[in-house]
């Protein structure tokens, strides 16, 4: 089978959307992995559904299908990085994120997206962890109805540093929460190295929402360009195509935005060789 390649909009954030989705198009990519921002398809502009129907026309034109990624940085609190989370003390800031995630849902079902993807937060020094996962779990709820309400799938990314982290952290999640899906950064395993990338794809192949690729050093959270880290890319890409995975398989490389006019096509040129 021919896997779909996604490219994410967090590694074109030097360029507008729509030339990024030229861009992520014209080099054969299958669909876009986007990042809602304040400067690409900001959800929470006066006229953000005009915004998201336009874009959903592009996207027809250029023939891609999409992802909603929500992991941006100063776009809800431009003094805190990632902030208001899930697990955030303030029970208006968790607030604040649960409409961010519903109203990123809203768009994604405008857009005819796969997935919304979403992660947990980083508790604040002094919270008890017990008390978060209460927090989170209340969120995720309220999260995952609106999922439902509006017909998207839910995916959570566990992420190095936070609350969950791990693989294994969200089979504890979704024990409790059984609607939602996974979002897996195969990257992430060789941060925590708790599961092989390979092995958690083939592990968790009932439950994927959407998976993120690139490469990554063990131990080391940092994006890097294919062919720079530990990644056995050629073991993840035989595993997602030996469970049949039809949905879209996102490079993510945020911070090669400055050179993202040549990074999107690089990568699928990397991914492209290994299939030959």
């Amino acid at each position: 089978m021919t896997l779909r390649y996604a490219y994410n909009t967090n590694g074109a954030a030097n360029h507008r959307l729509d030339d990024a989705l030229r861009l992520i198009a014209d080099a054969g990519y299958a669909g876009v992995a986007l990042t809602l921002d304040h400067h690409h398809l900001d959800p929470f502009a006066h006229a953000w559904e005009q915004e998201c129907d336009r874009v959903a026309r592009l996207l027809g034109d250029l023939g891609l299908g999409s992802v909603i990624e929500t992991g941006a940085r100063y776009l809800l609190d431009p003094r805190q990085k990632h902030e208001p989370t899930l697990v955030t003390p303030n029970a208006e800031g968790r607030a604040h994120r649960v409409a961010f995630l519903n109203r990123a849902l809203d768009v994604a079902s405008r857009l005819g997206s796969e997935t919304v993807s979403f992660w947990a937060g980083v508790p604040k020094a002094g919270v008890d962890h017990a008390q978060a996962r209460a927090w989170l779990s209340e969120g995720l709820e309220q999260v995952l109805d609106h999922a439902e309400a509006v017909g998207v799938d839910a995916s959570f990314e566990p992420e190095p540093g936070m609350l969950i982290e791990t693989v294994a952290d969200y089979d504890v999640l979704a024990a409790r929460h059984p609607r939602l899906r996974l979002a897996l950064d195969t990257g992430h395993c060789l941060v925590t190295q708790d599961i092989e990338p390979a092995d958690a794809i083939r592990r968790y192949a009932s439950r994927l929402g959407t998976v993120a690729i690139e490469d990554m050093r063990r131990g080391d959270h940092t994006h890097l360009p294919f062919g720079q880290g530990d990644m056995d890319m050629p073991a993840v890409l035989n595993a997602l195509d030996a469970i049949g995975f039809t949905r879209l398989v996102c490079v993510e490389l945020s911070r090669e935005s400055p050179r993202a006019h040549a990074a999107i096509p690089e990568s699928i040129d990397y991914l492209r060789a290994l299939a030959r």
